[in-house]
């Protein structure tokens, strides 16, 4: 596997700092001594002393630069590219999250659609090594072929998000052909951890719990037709993602889709049992959470599972820690950082 390592001569901007990947994958490259230019509107779409508490962990390194900002400013963008002359851009900030879309479509179409165009556009105007930028899982849909495969058909999103994730696609396609910017997306599959996102299911049940309430299981109580997950450990997501960091696209198409995903799905009730578990290793006595039984939302998809041979072949990379490794580093973190008994 000839693949290169990271390059820590150049200059990274990471849009979404504040975020839970953004986040990682920053304080990952500045460990290594690289230059780091983070961007985040910090908005309250969840709890923003977490946030708060991501930045308050970068901010220490010598090489972090934090601009407060939306990537939906164009001048903002622009100004930045001017002045700190990124070489590798990777664009993370997005309004996430697949319930949230049918509620408040504007955010998603002002960060996911118009945010991303202003990237694109100053990496049109300010040659870049490589684009980076977040795709999702949910392009698949309610496609029922598993596992899924970069060459799936993804024309039938369920959801705005997934729409809008879908377009970052097609538009950084357009932009790699007429101007021949490296771009590289990637399709991530429920990414979880320590530091997580809260409006994630195994945040909230953690929450739930805490708070006396029972959790709410999305699936009917059907436990034969349960939903599958494809869980990824974000230490996995950002060693895939640093390989890929020196290894643009090359050759005649210098657009790249690539699934990043843990490739072993979980029945949704086998993590939540996982979960009570690690839950009862970090408090030492056991946990049973209260469960209700709920319909699927609309915009759920019954299955997720991520074919990564394609990333493996690029840069031989293979996620590799289970959701009992990954989940007991969330929980031990969790009662930890809130301080819970």
């Amino acid at each position: 596997m000839n693949y290169k390592t990271l390059d820590l001569s150049k200059t990274y901007l990471i849009t979404g700092v504040a975020g839970f990947i953004g986040f990682y994958l920053s304080r990952k490259l500045l460990e290594q001594g690289c230059q780091v230019i983070g961007i985040d509107n910090v908005n309250d779409y969840y709890d923003v002393n977490l946030k708060h508490t991501r930045l308050g962990n970068l901010e220490p390194y010598e090489k972090f630069t934090f601009i407060k900002g939306d990537i939906s400013d164009k001048d903002m963008v622009m100004k930045t590219f001017e002045e700190y002359k990124p070489s590798i851009i990777v664009n993370l900030a997005a309004q996430a999250g697949v319930r949230y879309s049918i509620e408040n479509p504007d955010v998603y179409m002002q960060s996911n659609i118009i945010g991303f165009y202003n990237i694109l556009e100053a990496c049109r105007y300010n040659p870049v090594d490589q684009l980076v930028y977040a795709s999702s899982s949910s392009v698949y849909g309610a496609n029922k072929k598993v596992p899924f495969e970069e060459t799936d058909f993804v024309d039938n999103p369920v959801s705005l998000y997934a729409s809008t994730k879908k377009s970052n696609e097609l538009m950084a396609h357009t932009y790699s052909h007429l101007y021949k910017i490296p771009a590289t997306g990637l399709r991530f599959f429920t990414v979880y951890g320590p530091m997580g996102r809260p409006d994630m299911a195994y945040f909230g049940f953690t929450d739930k719990y805490f708070a006396g309430e029972p959790i709410k299981i999305f699936n009917n109580g059907d436990f034969e037709n349960d939903l599958y997950r494809d869980f990824t450990y974000i230490d996995d997501i950002v060693e895939g993602m640093e390989r890929l960091l020196s290894n643009p696209p090359e050759g005649e198409v210098q657009h790249k889709v690539y699934n990043i995903g843990n490739n072993s799905p979980e029945k949704l009730m086998n993590f939540i049992g996982a979960l009570e578990k690690a839950l009862s290793n970090s408090l030492g006595r056991k946990v049973t959470f209260k469960k209700e039984f709920e319909p699927i939302k609309p915009g759920d998809v019954p299955a997720t599972y991520a074919s990564t041979d394609l990333l493996q072949q690029a840069v031989g990379f293979k996620p590799k820690r289970s959701i009992e490794e990954g989940l007991q580093k969330f929980t031990d973190w969790y009662v930890t950082y809130y301080n819970v008994k």
